[in-house]
């Protein structure tokens, strides 16, 4: 517990003043996670002896990512053009002899779609107006929920969610995880509304609401990396970041989050 907490400080530490900053600072600390994720990402695949594509898989994380912060008109043919090399490549192995090259192929687009399109609404949503507090409202929900579920979890957890994909989720600690994020959302909108740092007509309610639905559904992005951890036979992910595990160990939660903080802000309130 005192490895992932001083872990979480130095993590906060490295990256509120990226976020705040935005831009360039922003796409280094985000784009860090997200292809430090694709490369653990390739590696879980081959441990279970399948052969997702190294560099279009983490080049395509790089490229899509990058395009749709900086270049978002550019994003959509760059991840169509993934897509089409992937498959220019997996009939190439196939020809050569690999059997299992259509699975192969799935997954380096599973990847690239799940990590580069996905995730790159961790950028779509900090390049909203005010998009430095939106974005911390939207984590400050998941990473709160987060830490609801393991500390009751951890204790009083005693009704298994999922005992195949993760044996220490508890029906308890995701019962906290939902209650902790519907408070933190009203928290936080009070907060920074109340001193004039956070500027909308959102209203507590609907803070309530948005961070019941963080802590209430990221927990599934949680079980998907588990599943796929599960299926190499490999408990984590990576070990970049002691107490959390690899950089796939740590967004997998924000991959959902960010979506849908994005959405609910975009439908609802801008």
């Amino acid at each position: 517990m005192l490895r992932r907490t001083l872990s979480a400080l130095g993590l906060v530490a490295i990256g509120l003043p990226a976020i705040m900053l935005g831009g360039i600072a922003y796409y280094a600390l985000m784009g860090t996670f997200l292809i430090g994720a694709a490369w653990e990402y390739v590696n879980l695949f081959k441990a279970a002896k399948y052969e997702p594509q190294t560099q279009i898989t983490i080049g395509g994380v790089a490229l899509v990512t990058m395009a749709r912060m900086f270049f978002p008109q550019a994003a959509q043919p760059i991840f169509i053009a993934c897509i089409l090399l992937a498959m220019t490549y997996h009939l190439s192995a196939y020809e050569r002899g690999r059997e299992q090259s259509a699975l192969d192929f799935c997954l380096t687009i599973g990847g690239v779609t799940y990590l580069g399109w996905l995730g790159s609404f961790l950028f779509d949503l900090r390049n909203l107006p005010q998009g430095g507090w939106w974005f911390m409202l939207v984590m400050f929900c998941v990473w709160l929920g987060d830490s609801g579920a393991y500390s009751v979890g951890r204790f009083y957890g005693k009704h298994k969610i999922a005992p195949r994909l993760s044996p220490k989720k508890s029906w308890e600690g995701y019962a906290a995880s939902v209650f902790t994020g519907l408070i933190s959302g009203a928290f936080y909108l009070y907060v920074f509304t109340t001193y004039g740092y956070l500027k909308t007509d959102m209203t507590l309610w609907q803070g309530a609401i948005l961070g019941l639905l963080l802590g209430a559904l990221p927990t599934l992005g949680d079980l998907g990396e588990s599943m796929i951890k599960r299926f190499s036979g490999i408990k984590d992910s990576g070990e970049i970041i002691p107490g959390h595990g690899g950089f796939f160990d740590r967004i997998d939660s924000w991959l959902w989050g960010t979506v849908i903080g994005y959405y609910f802000l975009v439908w609802f309130i801008l």
